[in-house]
């Protein structure tokens, strides 16, 4: 049991000693990471910077030669994250601990997410209180705001390093009562307008045997199941909701990356998927909205997120893109439409009703998709109980014959 420390011992020595010395003296052992460029370390540490420059393919004088200090803190940064992979591997990493401002904020996060969920990760830091989604992405990173800066010890900076590391002692000191279990696990994507279906399929999925995983699916939902899928978690997907790609296209807030719906091809795992949530493009207040979409239709979700309709156009190019990326799956996949609405807001007598928008984004799905590529085309709404279940069914049939069923 180990918690290790990453950090600029050539700036912040002081308080990453402390932190040291807090967890030590509750019995758990510390291996201290130095990832400091500009002088040598404060005290001895553990891995040097000299070793972490090393894992990142540089060297220490050639980062400090260069004299850029976005170089520097990118290769220290991969660096760190080669080195805890190692030291989880060789099981010498239980839980890690970061403590700085913006710099070693971005170098031990990046770290950290290079380990896999579940292991403990906490990052003290001055950009806690700010956007985060740079720091945390979609990894399981605890942030504590330091409140002041990490910038020598007084009655403020004590307190608030004690209890990160006390927090840390507690979380790997103490074995979780989680129950693990063998069942095959279906990744399920869902957003608030297409929740009964979700509910409907996940409860038959359980009967019939599997674990389920929901995503919220608001781009880093996306990103966290399409990581999981790569690191062998998820055994089969049913993606309901594949409306982060109207974000991706079109600009809205909760994209998830041009790799959105490539996991699952790539590793052959079997694969339902359908468009849910596709008439919408998310945003925050309606006041944040760029002026460039005036005119367009909106639906006010709440006080913190704006809905836009996204327009016929819009709707084609999106049943190219989700086509395309089907067409590459290596495994089982089904893409399903429902015909009579793609959320709870696209059926007749609500906001986003538009026949023609729909008929764009199937059209242009008929017209893209390879035949190794099963298309269904259900009458009925997205969030009907018939179409839910038709999802799960369908998931259900190829898992099990791929050999990966209850």
């Amino acid at each position: 049991m180990a918690v290790v420390l990453v950090g600029t011992l050539d700036t912040k020595g002081e308080e990453f000693a402390f932190a040291r010395d807090v967890i030590e003296a509750q019995g758990v052992n510390v291996h201290v990471i130095d990832v400091g460029v500009l002088d040598d370390p404060e005290f001895e540490p553990d891995t040097t910077a000299a070793e972490v420059a090393e894992a990142a393919g540089t060297t220490l004088d050639v980062l400090r030669d260069n004299s850029d200090r976005g170089e520097a803190m990118t290769a220290m940064g991969e660096g760190a994250a080669a080195v805890v992979t190692e030291l989880f591997e060789s099981g010498e990493l239980t839980g890690i601990l970061g403590l700085g401002g913006s710099g070693n904020t971005s170098i031990a996060t990046t770290a950290m997410r290079a380990l896999p969920v579940g292991v403990p990760k906490f990052m003290v830091s001055t950009m806690a209180s700010g956007d985060t989604e740079p720091y945390v992405g979609s990894a399981d990173i605890a942030m504590l705001y330091s409140v002041a800066d990490i910038e020598g010890l007084n009655q403020l900076s004590r307190q608030v390093i004690s209890n990160a590391a006390l927090a840390m002692v507690g979380m790997v000191a103490n074995e979780p009562d989680v129950t693990v279990d063998d069942r095959p696990t279906i990744g399920i994507t869902m957003f608030g307008v297409t929740t009964p279906c979700v509910q409907t399929a996940r409860e038959y999925l359980e009967e019939a045997g599997y674990e389920t995983i929901v995503f919220h699916a608001t781009g880093t939902g996306g990103r966290a199941m399409e990581e999981l899928i790569r690191q062998g978690i998820i055994d089969g997907v049913l993606d309901v909701t594949t409306t982060e790609w109207a974000d991706e296209l079109v600009g809205g807030v909760l994209n998830a990356g041009p790799e959105r719906l490539e996991a699952a091809a790539k590793t052959g795992i079997p694969q339902v998927v359908s468009t849910g949530a596709l008439d919408m493009v998310n945003f925050g207040p309606r006041d944040s909205i760029p002026d460039k979409f005036e005119g367009r239709q909106f639906h006010v979700h709440n006080p913190q997120v704006t809905l836009m309709r996204t327009t016929p156009k819009e709707c084609a190019e999106l049943g190219e893109i989700l086509a395309t990326k089907l067409n590459a799956a290596t495994g089982p996949t089904a893409l399903v439409l429902p015909l009579g609405g793609i959320s709870m807001l696209d059926v007749e007598g609500e906001d986003f009703y538009d026949p023609e928008a729909d008929a764009a984004l199937f059209d242009a799905i008929r017209e893209h998709i390879d035949s190794t590529v099963e298309l269904l085309e259900l009458e009925f709404d997205i969030n009907d109980e018939e179409f839910a279940r038709a999802l799960a069914e369908k998931l259900d049939k190829y898992m099990r014959a791929s050999g990966v069923g209850p």
